[in-house]
């Protein structure tokens, strides 16, 4: 590990209840680990008996839309500014479902549960594919053993609160 500053190699130096933390001789400073937040939307119909699945990148697997926190953003700016990124929709009203940290891309995923305003969805660039299935098939569809299904079963057992 090097300093993200200066480029000195890291020690482990103990700062007080933190334990032993990475820190740069050079800069004389602790250099904690950052990660990166993300959004991720259970995105239901109007009257939330769909869900709204997307497929990007070339990838066959059914998955939610998702996108990276930008400097500035709150969470509710990012989940709306990607919902309408990747599938021009508008939603009435969302809530938090669930988080979970994703190690393989060093990331916070914060999860909501939304509702379109309608289900007149419009692909961009990040989308290949997009369509709305029943409750029950969106079970059966999405990517298996992914965050995404977690995310999905999470919001199902929830969909009344919404």
């Amino acid at each position: 590990m090097y300093c993200n500053t200066c480029g000195t190699k890291l020690i482990m130096k103990r700062d007080g209840i933190d334990g032993f933390v990475p820190f740069c001789m050079n800069c004389q400073a602790f250099k904690y680990p950052t990660f990166s937040d993300a959004i991720s939307s259970v995105i239901f119909s109007p009257d939330k008996k769909e869900i709204l699945l997307i497929q990007q990148y070339g990838r066959k697997d059914n998955v939610l839309v998702a996108g990276y926190v930008t400097k500035g953003e709150n969470l509710e700016t990012t989940l709306k500014r990607e919902i309408e990124e990747e599938v021009h929709l508008e939603i009435e009203r969302f809530m938090y479902n669930d988080n979970q940290y994703y190690e393989r891309t060093n990331t916070l995923i914060t999860n909501f549960m939304a509702v379109a305003k309608d289900k007149n969805f419009k692909l961009t660039g990040e989308v290949d594919q997009a369509q709305w299935f029943s409750v029950e098939d969106a079970l059966k569809y999405i990517k298996p053993n992914s965050l995404a299904q977690h995310y999905l079963k999470e919001a199902i057992c929830k969909i009344d609160r919404l």
